[in-house]
């Protein structure tokens, strides 16, 4: 699943930024500054060879995967020295997942597989699909434990030597370069704006992302058939279950409460099992603001 959150990342770079020349943040849109800056400034013999390669580039600059690769090299060098091993070998491979789908030119593919180009939206509408774009391969790659590199690597080694925390280490890097983009030749203030509307997409969306899938919620679950519910949720849901004792105030009878916590993505589950085993049983639910330990 990282390698796919990668592969929607990459597909928002080529199909909606690079056609209109937008920088976003990370390793990403340091590559895509330098291609812009070294439009038509490389040897006809060096182009030719970036292009029997098949890597795409804009007015024949430097490939965005050449740059990309090399500044990830580096910075995964400086990684291993300064954060250790175990950081950096989550690091490795989203690097090279990122590398291999930057290469491929998904615009000249969607070329030959309709027979139509691939529709070019203005600059603000791509910058907002691009954002959202983003934010939803970020967000399955890092629920899944992954990293791109990049920026993330600059923002750790930061954090570790001042006292800045790492998400404003890691908006400033990002700011940093996409206002760059602002100074390179015939570019303007409208470049920086596109820019920071899709790092500002990206942000709420992979925010909504993360969330959603975290959010828990809480089960009281208030019926005669507590064993087998119990035992249901456990062998079908895989989650934990809680017995409580308690009492009917009206009734004085004495009754078991199972208590669940799950994901809210789960909760439909739940709901199908008590259904199936006890369609009386009284179920109340409430969302959990944060749960910490193991499963969660």
């Amino acid at each position: 699943m990282i390698a796919v959150g990668l592969l929607i990342n990459t597909l928002a770079w080529n199909l909606f930024l690079i056609p209109h020349e937008v920088a976003g943040g990370g390793a990403t849109g340091i590559a895509a500054v330098v291609m812009y800056a070294t439009k038509g400034l490389l040897p006809n013999k060096v182009q030719a060879f970036f292009s029997m390669l098949g890597m795409e580039s804009v007015g024949g600059g430097i490939p965005i995967t050449v740059t990309f690769f090399a500044i990830n090299a580096l910075l995964l060098i400086a990684s291993i020295k300064i954060l250790g091993f175990q950081f950096s070998i989550r690091s490795i491979f989203g690097v090279l997942c990122l590398t291999v789908w930057l290469w491929i030119p998904f615009r000249d593919l969607y070329f030959n597989l309709t027979g139509e180009p691939f529709p070019l939206f203005d600059p603000f509408m791509s910058s907002i699909m691009a954002g959202l774009i983003l934010g939803i391969g970020m967000g399955l790659a890092f629920t899944n434990n992954g990293s791109s590199g990049g920026t993330d690597i600059i923002a750790k080694i930061i954090n570790k030597y001042r006292t800045i925390t790492l998400g404003r280490a890691l908006l400033f890097t990002d700011i940093m370069i996409i206002c760059s983009s602002g100074f390179l030749p015939g570019a303007g203030i409208d470049r920086v704006i596109y820019g920071l509307i899709t790092m500002i997409v990206t942000s709420v969306t992979l925010d909504m992302y993360i969330n959603g899938i975290r959010q828990s919620v809480q089960f009281f679950i208030f019926s005669s058939k507590y064993n087998e519910i119990a035992d249901a949720i456990t062998q079908k849901a895989h989650r934990g279950v809680t017995i409580l004792n308690g009492q009917g105030w009206y009734s004085k009878e004495e009754i078991k409460i199972v208590i669940v916590v799950t994901r809210k993505n789960e909760s439909i589950q739940i709901f199908r099992i008590i259904n199936e085993i006890d369609p009386n049983a009284f179920i109340s639910q409430s969302s959990v603001i944060g749960v910490y330990g193991k499963g969660f």
